[in-house]
């Protein structure tokens, strides 16, 4: 029976693949067909991310508050901030223009200016009647001078509502049905229905309108995610087969790459849907990376096969030398790049999980791809021209390759010098991140959807859903007057913090009756005391239309209340200190003894998914350099071995972490992923370093400088051309209009590029200096992952 992974393993294995290459060529056409046939079962996503697990108790808390109040995340808000606005033609556009959206299906309920209706007292019957500002449509100048003096002087409750009485400006809330939230419905609506009569009305009326609210945003932001994706697969592909085809100077080569990588890309489209998997800003990062990681696969193969054939001029035995010998190093290559990606699996995020299987399981295809398709490819094709084995002499680099071995051997001390100090830098870097969970900082920063958050912003104070649910622990609980006088002074205490809104619960409601019960007097706008509660109640109670604006603030019990506001988008910094500074406001206010009183929102559980992540990235970075360090662990045998191996490419990890300290960039959901991505795929070069290293060992009966210097003239053009094309590969998602995708790729091509340096440099110089410990036939003998021994060329 073969031993896994020997060399007589990979002998038969490259005789299966050259001597069956019809059927196996027929296989990789079926399988991408029925992959297609997958294509049909991708989505994309209509939520936005949750980064939390379902059974986090942040998340379960959010839950517990939908199931008594419905979908809080359904409003669509227009604004208006214009003069001209308040004129007869142009507020009876706007009236209209809100009104239209009344009549489509996806619309719960429309309140515009239009809608707004005053409380009044009717004595005669004792209770409250509901009544239009405006009747019908507006006539006169003076019918809009009388509606500005009402709506901005006498009715608080509505003031920072539909309105901002100190800018003037006006908006309409458009609620969404809770039902279609989440789905495509949500938006056909958007697209087809809301952002066409904006536009007619804007160019109609000359008057620009704002649009906000988590429904639109959602929509848009996965709009510019599904556009961006073929564009990445267009760039990836461009930049990293121009590179391609500048090292080998062959447009049948390069081909042969594109053919194989597009496979890939279909492969990993097909894997996604066989899994039902949403396409998420994370999961659409997954095509373009596969071309970025498989080029260097055929980079290696490719080379090999073109250095064989001009050895010796044997086409079938430069095939088989191909996978005999390049096989087992790229295959341990790409497990351990699939490592650094299915740590995510063991995350607790549904989000990271989806991303780590998908990412894995793509680049093992991946390497199956180009080691099936690019020999037998090959057996089809000619025999290299002589102008495409000219990048083999490598005169161009030769100089490269001069000064890494000048520097290995004579500037040992300097490179170790260097690594100290960037180190110790790189550290005092490290203090100084931040973590972010800004909502929008990810976000295209000059698309119209982010100027109109920060607009909100600056006239609403925010549209991110705060959420405070009173559980008074007992039905009709929430209408006694010492819960709403407590409800009352927290609402109070929350407009003194300026980054959250005016808050609006059945406080506002209730003072709201008061001023009705004394004829629209604003000086009554107030809580009623205990004597004119009883009055108050009595109207209310006969008032079957209040009942109708109680049920968005109270629950069918009663026992629940909600107090909503809305925040700016500050960050997590700023918001766990209001999150602190409000909790401790609530205790004072609302003792724990006598009410249950949760916060919760969208705003809210996206901050706590921002921390959870820098939590598990420690644990998916450990569990990465556990992984890897099992793997030289195998091929090796060695503790120094392992240890060595993993320097040089903690090194750059810790370098990339201190330049994010230095230039600004905060920990966040984006840039989270950065380092297990750069460590599984940085650690390749070390692999091939020390396979190469090690054959030169054998090769050269355990010299250690003969055969640090061998393996350094052999791989380090490799590495220095697959470095090069992962570092301009990953540079392309710095194209993109997010900006966490523009921080992943520059980041991972820092740290890819710090990686090559530590290991064409720091690598050889630490085996050099390590010499006597490592040379002995024990430490370094013949391990079960057998790396065959070049023969003598």
């Amino acid at each position: 029976m073969l031993k896994l992974f020997s060399k007589d393993f990979w002998s038969v294995t490259a005789r299966l693949i050259l001597r069956n290459k019809i059927v196996i060529l027929v296989g990789i056409i079926v399988a991408t067909f029925m992959l297609a046939q997958k294509w049909e079962n991708m989505r994309f996503t209509y939520t936005e991310a949750n980064l939390l697990p379902d059974d986090h108790e942040v998340n379960m808390v959010y839950n517990n508050f939908l199931k008594t109040f419905g979908e809080e995340g359904n409003l669509v808000i227009l604004g208006v901030k214009d003069s001209t606005l308040f004129t007869v033609e142009k507020l009876n556009a706007w009236n209209k223009l809100s009104h239209s959206f009344k009549e489509n299906e996806a619309v719960e309920t429309v309140i515009s200016l239009r809608d707004l209706q005053k409380l009044v007292k009717d004595t005669k019957n004792e209770k409250f009647e509901l009544e239009p500002f405006i009747i019908d449509s507006i006539i006169s100048i003076s019918q809009i001078e009388t509606l500005q003096n009402e709506l901005f002087e006498q009715y608080p409750f509505y003031d920072n509502f539909l309105f901002n009485k100190k800018t003037k400006t006006i908006r309409t809330a458009i609620y969404l049905k809770k039902d279609i939230v989440n789905t495509s419905a949500r938006k056909d609506f958007v697209i087809n229905v809301l952002e066409p009569k904006i536009e007619a009305f804007e160019s109609k009326n000359n008057l620009d309108v704002r649009v906000s609210g988590m429904p639109y945003i959602r929509t848009l932001n996965a709009q510019l995610i599904v556009d961006e994706i073929g564009w990445f697969v267009a760039v990836a592909l461009l930049v990293t087969s121009l590179i391609f085809f500048l090292f080998f100077r062959s447009f049948r080569a390069t081909f042969i790459s594109l053919i194989v990588v597009c496979i890939g890309v279909m492969w990993t489209l097909g894997i996604i849907g066989l899994m039902n998997y949403e396409i998420t800003v994370l999961t659409a990062l997954i095509p373009p990376l596969i071309i970025v990681i498989g080029i260097p696969n055929c980079i290696f193969l490719i080379n090999k096969y073109q250095h064989e054939v001009k050895l010796h001029g044997n086409k079938v035995k430069s095939l088989q030398r191909v996978i005999t010998k390049i096989g087992n190093a790229t295959l341990m290559t790409n497990v351990t790049t699939a490592s650094g990606f299915a740590t995510f699996i063991l995350t607790e995020s549904k989000l990271l999980k989806e991303f780590g299987i998908v990412a894995s399981l793509s680049i093992l295809a991946i390497f199956m791809l180009c080691l099936l398709i690019i020999p037998i490819i090959y057996t089809f094709l000619p025999y290299p021209k002589d102008r495409h084995l000219e990048h083999l002499n490598k005169r161009w680099i030769g100089g490269f390759v001069n000064w890494m071995e000048h520097m290995v051997k004579d500037r040992r001390i300097a490179i170790y010098f260097t690594s100290v100090i960037l180190l110790a830098v790189s550290i005092i870097g490290i203090y100084q991140i931040k973590i972010s969970g800004s909502l929008i900082e990810d976000m295209p920063q000059k698309s119209d959807f982010v100027n109109d958050i920060r607009f909100f912003e600056e006239e609403f104070s925010g549209i991110m859903p705060l959420e405070i649910m009173v559980d008074t622990k007992r039905k009709k609980g929430v209408m006694k007057l010492s819960t709403l006088k407590r409800m009352d002074e927290l609402e109070g205490l929350i407009n003194e913090i300026p980054e959250l809104s005016k808050p609006v619960s059945v406080v506002g409601l209730v003072k709201y009756s008061k001023q009705a019960y004394y004829n629209g007097n604003t000086k009554f706008y107030q809580l009623p005391t205990s004597q004119e509660n009883n009055f108050i109640l009595s109207y209310a109670k006969n008032s079957s239309s209040n009942l109708d604006l109680l049920k968005n603030f109270v629950d069918s019990t009663g026992q629940y209340a909600r107090i909503t506001t809305f925040m700016k988008d500050i960050g997590t910094d700023k918001m766990e200190r209001i999150e602190e500074n409000l909790q401790a406001k609530i205790d004072k206010v609302l003792p724990e003894e006598r009410y249950d009183v949760t916060m919760t929102g969208k705003a809210l559980v996206f901050q706590k998914g921002t921390k959870y992540l820098v939590k598990n990235l420690a644990i998916s970075l450990s569990l990465a350099i556990f992984l890897i360090s099992l793997f030289m662990a195998y091929m090796f045998r060695s503790g120094r071995m392992i240890l060595i191996s993993l320097i040089p490419n903690l090194l750059p990890l810790l370098v990339t972490a201190g330049l994010m300290g230095y230039l600004g960039v905060p920990i966040k959901p984006s840039t989270i992923l950065v380092f297990s991505i750069a460590f599984g795929i940085s650690v390749d070069d070390t692999i091939h370093f020390l396979a190469k290293y090690r054959q030169e060992l054998q090769a050269n009966n355990w010299k250690i400088k003969v055969s640090v210097y061998g393996a350094l003239r052999e791989t380090g053009v490799s590495m220095f051309y697959t470095s090069i094309v992962l570092f301009f590969g990953f540079s392309v998602f710095t194209i993109s209009s997010f900006g966490g995708t523009v921080a992943l790729g520059a980041l991972v091509s820092a740290t890819l590029l710090f990686a090559m340096l530590s290991n064409l440099l720091l690598l050889p110089s630490l085996l050099l200096s390590l010499e006597r410990s490592i040379a002995n036939k024990e430490v370094l003998r013949e391990p079960s992952i057998n790396i065959i021994p070049e023969e003598d060329e």
